[in-house]
């Protein structure tokens, strides 16, 4: 053994204070520790078995669990003979937040202890829950493949301690010393229970063992039944072993908002075990767009990190696939363009969207909740699956101004007006913000319905996506309106005093003048019943809030002039209109003119030009106002 100091390191800040959090938690579920430390020993040791396919090298016998407690000294250890971890793993596993969306999962802390512990198994740092039971813990590990050992050491209070450790056989084992406060953990019914309620679907042997006692507690016992949930009859799987199999294979700790379990025969003999969870999972939206269903062949855990097993779309679904038709030493590199798993993944693909078509009938509420959490995951598919889109987009639900809730396109077509022709849309950022889009105006006053779009998919999925029905899809923010065409409800005596075609020619040359190549164009505009001005695009030009947001990831140099579309009915425009005619109208009314672009530019979300001139112009006119 080399000569190695003890290393005495630090925690990275969210960690610490995740601790801190764990440390002082009166939260009442606290047995969950063990569920993770078990469901972490059973990874390893899935992961050494699929290394051992492929490597000869790593000799992988006979895997177990063992838990081992000691009520005299008041530890409990958790062993295990999986794969191990080096002295990078520890650090990266046990010192940091190593998975994406840390600074989502801390935004999401509430103070609330019982609230907050509930977060830690969606984000999967499950492991620090050991820290509600015990005030030190000691890792031993040695990495199969590797000659060196190492010894992690804390007390959950910010630091921790890495050194070289001896340790003949590969694995790794967790030495709990229990809290005062805890020692219902060292004693043997209690911990039973607890592998009962929460583990018992695990693959791997799980020994208990109490020292100090009898002969008899002191020899180890298998504390489960051990066999693949999966392979079981559904009529022989209660409602609360399909949850603890969910949170085992997912790392959460909510429950599965929709199970479903099912074998295929034939061509293909495989079975299928999927949740949808009820909340949305923390790495949901990272870049990576990782799929989390366990591939197993014949039983035998393959990976969790298959692109081909499910399409990104579906990157929500926990849950295994078991292959009895892929061979036992397939590589992840193998696995890429499998005509097999291709062929699986398409059957289940298939079999997913069918029951969330069901559901969406059947159980409308059900599906909603789920639609709630997920859509905008789901409606990836359109964008990117050729093959499923027509089915996606019948499933899809969106927010309008016709209906409270969610509606189909189905139905928004179902109530489309007399000479309506396309189905109208606006896009943005936040849902609250869209619905109070000043392009809406005109639509709502003829009850015309417009869908809200506030996902960041939903840009782009129209760019693929042209019709539904044979009805285009049309953004509001675009081209004409087309509303003096369609029949609406406008009563005759709603509507307002407005300049005539005249004066808005006149102002609208004098706008034209003042604005310059700040703009495209200056017209009249009919989408507009409440506010002064809004910016559209052309109909051969980008959306704009697709072209706002190609621009913030540098996809676009700079955005395009607009077309400033102005409300003849509004009491300003009218009053500029009255004056445009006159003698110097230009010296008089540009700051006004400015102003009318800024305030366009600032309900876009649009950052104005010039701040300073814009504050300037404002106390021009504000004291011309008040003169």
């Amino acid at each position: 053994m080399s000569d190695v100091k003890t290393e005495k390191m630090g925690f990275e800040a969210e960690v610490s204070r995740l601790l801190h959090m764990m440390v002082h938690s009166v939260y009442s579920e606290r047995e969950i520790f063990l569920r993770e430390l078990i469901s972490n020993a059973s990874d390893a040791c899935d992961k050494l078995r699929y290394e051992a396919l492929t490597n000869p090298a790593l000799k992988a016998g006979d895997f177990g669990i063992a838990i081992t407690v000691d009520p005299d000294a008041k530890t409990m250890t958790v062993a295990d003979n999986g794969i191990g971890m080096n002295r990078e793993d520890l650090i990266d596993n046990l010192g940091t937040i190593a998975r994406s969306g840390t600074s989502n999962f801390m935004d999401k802390l509430t103070g609330d202890s019982k609230k907050d512990v509930q977060l830690i198994g969606q984000f999967g740092v499950g492991f620090y829950s050991v820290f509600m039971v015990a005030d030190k813990v000691t890792v031993t590990t040695k990495k199969a493949g590797e000659e060196h050992a190492w010894l992690w050491t804390s007390d959950g209070l910010g630091t921790y301690e890495i050194a070289e450790a001896q340790k003949e056989n590969v694995g790794t084992e967790i030495v709990l010393h229990i809290k005062d406060d805890a020692t219902e953990f060292l004693e043997r019914h209690r911990l039973q229970n607890i592998v009962s309620t929460y583990s018992d679907h695990i693959a791997v042997p799980i020994t208990l063992a109490i020292k100090g006692g009898d002969a008899e507690a002191a020899e180890p016992k298998i504390v489960n039944e051990g066999s693949a949930i999966w392979t079981r009859a559904k009529s022989d799987i209660t409602d609360e072993q399909y949850t603890e199999f969910y949170r085992h294979v997912g790392h959460a700790f909510d429950e599965p908002a929709h199970t479903l379990h099912y074998r295929a025969e034939g061509m293909q003999e495989y079975t299928v075990l999927l949740f949808v969870p009820t909340q949305q999972p923390m790495d949901l939206f990272d870049p990576a767009r990782k799929n989390r269903v366990k591939l197993y062949v014949k039983r035998v855990f393959i990976t969790d990190d298959s692109d081909d097993l499910l399409p990104g779309w579906l990157r929500f679904l926990r849950g295994v696939v078991d292959s009895q038709d892929l061979p036992l030493n397939v590589s992840r590199e193998m696995l890429q363009n499998n005509p097999t798993l291709s062929r699986m993944s398409k059957a289940i693909t298939k079999k997913v969207l069918g029951e969330f078509e069901k559901l969406a009938e059947k159980d409308t509420d059900k599906f909603l909740k789920i639609w709630d959490e997920f859509g905008a995951v789901i409606k990836e598919g359109l964008y990117e699956d050729f093959e499923r889109r027509d089915a996606i987009l019948k499933l899809s639900r969106f927010k309008s101004t016709g209906v409270d809730g969610w509606t189909t396109l189905a139905d928004y077509v179902s109530r489309m007006k007399d000479k309506q022709t396309s189905i109208y849309y606006v896009t943005g950022t936040d849902a609250a913000a869209v619905a109070k889009s000043p392009q809406l105006e005109g639509f709502r006053a003829k009850g015309i319905e417009v869908l809200l779009l506030s996902d960041a998919v939903d840009d782009f999925w129209l760019q693929m996506v042209t019709e539904f029905e044979g009805k285009p899809f049309k953004s509001i923010t675009r081209g004409a309106s087309e509303l003096k065409d369609i029949a609406g409800e406008e009563k005759a005596d709603e509507k307002k005093e407005a300049a005539s075609e005249g004066a808005m020619a006149t102002l609208a040359t004098l706008m034209k003048e003042v604005l310059g190549e700040k703009v495209k164009d200056v017209r009249a505009s009919d989408r507009l019943t409440e506010t002064a001005a809004c910016l559209v695009a052309d109909d051969s030009g980008m959306d704009l809030h697709l072209e706002r947001i190609l621009k913030a990831h540098k996809k676009l140099d700079a955005v395009s002039a607009k077309i400033l579309e102005v409300n003849p009915s509004h009491p300003m425009i009218r009053k500029l209109a009255e004056k445009a005619g006159d003698k110097g109208a230009i010296d008089s009314l540009s700051d006004a003119v400015l102003l009318i672009l800024d305030q366009a530019k600032i309900l876009e979300g649009d950052p104005l030009d010039d701040t300073a001139a814009f504050a300037r112009r404002m106390s021009s006119v504000l004291e011309r106002g008040l003169a």
